[in-house]
């Protein structure tokens, strides 16, 4: 199945509401006019992109109709498909590697947003392109959690750095550093405690994670990646806000893309956080993760 079909499968929720809506908005030959801004936005309001950014693309079609871009209704689709894809420059979907020594990915989330799982899509997707990854088990709050990613190590042929539960996350983030400089790593990949955004203090101890990685590594963290639950829509927004407080997002791995997803979330992160989605899980194995491509997942969410 090619990226296309597995963008489409993944957005089969949003992409019915998206392209059921625009077919009844949107007629062959027939002028665009107030009504049918407003038609549109209804419509693009069910297709959980939020109000926000709703509003903003709906202005977006209404510059285009005053400017004489657009005349016609069925030109509507194109317009917006092509404004959209625009949003996500190449450079900024591109992973930033380290000139020299190791690329430090710091990776958080909530608990149940696919984390762990997505962390070893992330190492699976790296060793895929021979690069040498080691995993740092800095979940050390959640009773499961190192073991999981051990078992995750092993499943994918990579190393991991990890203590024993209840351990000093920033202890383990200090070791995981040394060894990835020791073992002349690639890729490190620091798993952290997968914290509700309205703990404080849990939130704080993700920024001393992040102190910790750049002391050890110089220019460290490279990438800062929040993962994030594609079915839950607008809250994904509020946890990324959140989030965004105490680190340097830098991209997201948006998980869970599978048919029950509000894909329309994607474009409302691009536009409101302004923070690139990165990667999508698109299924449960370690080689169902993709970068993301804004234009196969534009082509995904407006094609029937």
């Amino acid at each position: 199945m090619g990226l296309l079909d597995r963008f489409k499968k993944g957005l089969t929720r949003t992409r019915e509401k998206v392209t059921s809506g625009l077919r009844s908005v949107l007629r062959v030959g027939r002028k665009i006019d107030r009504d049918t801004i407003d038609r549109l936005e209804d419509t693009m309001l069910t297709g959980d992109f939020g109000p926000t950014t709703t509003r903003k693309l709906i202005d977006v079609i209404q510059a285009g109709w005053k400017n004489g871009d657009i005349v016609e209704e069925q030109e509507v689709t194109e317009y917006l498909k092509e404004h959209i894809v625009a949003m996500w420059p190449e450079s900024d979907r591109r992973i930033l590697f380290a000139e020299s020594g190791p690329t430090v990915v710091l990776v958080s989330g909530i608990n149940g947003s696919g984390k762990t799982t997505s962390i070893a899509k992330l190492g699976h997707y790296f060793t895929q392109q021979n690069k040498r990854v080691i995993l740092g088990a800095c979940d050390t709050f959640r009773a499961a959690a190192v073991e999981q990613l051990s078992i995750w190590s092993e499943r994918i042929g990579v190393q991991i750095v990890k203590h024993d539960q209840g351990a000093d996350p920033g202890a383990v983030a200090y070791d995981a550093c040394e060894a990835a400089v020791a073992r002349k790593a690639d890729i490190l990949l620091i798993d952290t405690a997968g914290r509700l955004h309205t703990q404080d203090h849990l939130m704080r101890e993700l920024g001393k994670i992040q102190r910790v990685v750049e002391k050890k590594i110089p220019g460290a963290p490279h990438e800062v990646l929040l993962v994030l639950d594609a079915t839950i829509g607008q809250n994904a927004v509020n946890q990324a806000l959140q989030f965004s407080q105490h680190v340097s997002v830098t991209g997201i791995f948006l998980a869970k893309l599978d048919g029950s997803a509000k894909g329309g979330i994607v474009v409302g992160i691009r536009d409101q956080l302004n923070v690139p989605v990165k990667f999508v899980g698109l299924g449960e194995q370690p080689t169902d993760v993709e970068p993301f491509d804004p234009a196969a997942f534009v082509e995904a969410l407006f094609t029937e």
